[in-house]
């Protein structure tokens, strides 16, 4: 019969990580409602592929970020 494995450490960068990306969110918004006054000027369709593509580039960074909160590094 075997030992009982011990449980492992909880890492830091788990909780780090979601902060970092809550923290991506906020800037990310920050900017795109800091630029709505200039946004709100164009022809409703620049507007619309605008806020479409600024809803899914914040998503980019994610990636490594990640893979850093589950493997500790930034690469693959």
């Amino acid at each position: 019969m075997t030992p009982p494995l011990p449980d492992p450490q909880p890492s830091w960068r788990k909780p780090a990580g979601m902060f970092l990306i809550l923290l991506l969110i906020a800037i990310w918004a920050t900017c795109v409602v800091a630029l709505s006054p200039w946004v709100g000027e164009w022809p409703m369709l620049v507007q619309a592929a605008f806020y479409l593509v600024a809803g899914i580039i914040w998503v980019l960074p994610l990636k490594p970020l990640l893979r850093w909160m589950e493997l500790g590094r930034w690469r693959g």
